[in-house]
């Protein structure tokens, strides 16, 4: 992975982990905040869009998508898991 790809990479991740934010009202997370549950996200959304046989296409869009819908899982996840403590 070159540098461009990196700070492409870490970009999708943190408007990702933003959005999910939004998305799930869990607040803000900060810039470091977000990109790490971006990136986590995008991870997940890989893995499940791959198990679930989805494909979304495009340049920024595609990865936009599934790191985002990764994220938001997680954040559910993360609040499941808080809600049982």
């Amino acid at each position: 992975m070159n540098g461009e790809q990196l700070v492409v990479f870490l970009v999708i991740g943190g408007v990702a982990g933003w959005l999910a934010g939004l998305i799930m009202k869990g607040g803000g997370f900060g810039i470091v905040g977000s990109i790490v549950v971006g990136v986590v996200g995008a991870v997940l959304g890989g893995w499940i869009f791959q198990v679930l046989g989805i494909s979304i296409g495009g340049e920024w869009m595609g990865p936009l998508v599934t790191a985002t819908a990764g994220a938001v899982v997680l954040l559910f996840v993360i609040g499941l898991i808080r809600k049982k403590s």
